[in-house]
């Protein structure tokens, strides 16, 4: 994420100087259409950023937890935002002003060009990652996805991500979903629990995705 580009020292200020906010399960953290006038950093818990569709139900494209950003694309483009986002079971969340991230930004001059260059390598992942998502059968790129999501994971943590969620992410029924993990437990790549899947062998499950 970019805000893991800054610099601790710039990190330290914006912490110092920004608020938490608490919110509970399901409450609505942002919406699309607000204005963008600033940034979210996770402390605790897990966000789902998505879309509300016209007949109420949620669409999730991602899932995030402690240490990631959102925000930062629709601030620096100044247009409103473009993803609903939504607490998953408890958070706390700090949010960073747009003025206040300026102002101290301007005193940290190497951290914008350390922002430049993570978000080259964001748009490069995500190339990587569209061109991969399209090939394949659903549990390859099931796998891919996973061992995407897996990266600066211990083995030992899970991923707290549902399997209907899986299936908008990949863009598939929820039971094409199921049979695609239940491919992967099988191959000893991936252990299930309710809500919650652990990645055993990130490498392997990457291997698996592309062979």
């Amino acid at each position: 994420m970019l805000y893991g580009a800054l610099e601790p020292a710039l990190r330290a200020e914006l912490e110092r100087r920004s608020a938490l906010r608490a919110f509970s399960d399901g409450q609505i953290i942002q919406q699309r259409g607000d204005e963008p006038d600033g940034f979210w950093v996770i402390e605790e818990g897990t966000v789902v950023a998505g879309q509300f569709l016209e007949e109420g139900s949620f669409r999730a494209i991602a899932v995030l937890g402690p240490g990631d950003s959102y925000g930062e694309l629709a601030m620096f483009s100044q247009r409103p935002r473009v993803v609903d986002a939504v607490s998953r079971g408890a958070s706390r969340l700090r949010y960073i002003p747009a003025g206040l991230f300026l102002e101290c930004l301007a005193r940290h001059p190497a951290s914008g060009q350390a922002l430049l260059g993570a978000l080259a390598v964001q748009v490069q992942d995500l190339i990587n990652i569209v061109v991969d998502l399209r090939r394949g059968n659903a549990t390859a790129r099931l796998a891919l996805l996973l061992a995407n999501m897996a990266a600066g994971v211990p083995p030992e943590e899970s991923l707290p991500i549902t399997q209907q969620e899986l299936a908008e992410l990949l863009g598939v029924t929820r039971p094409t979903a199921n049979n695609a993990l239940r491919e992967l437990e099988e191959a000893g790549l991936v252990a299930r629990g309710y809500g919650r899947l652990r990645v055993l062998d990130r490498a392997a499950l990457a291997r698996f995705a592309r062979d």
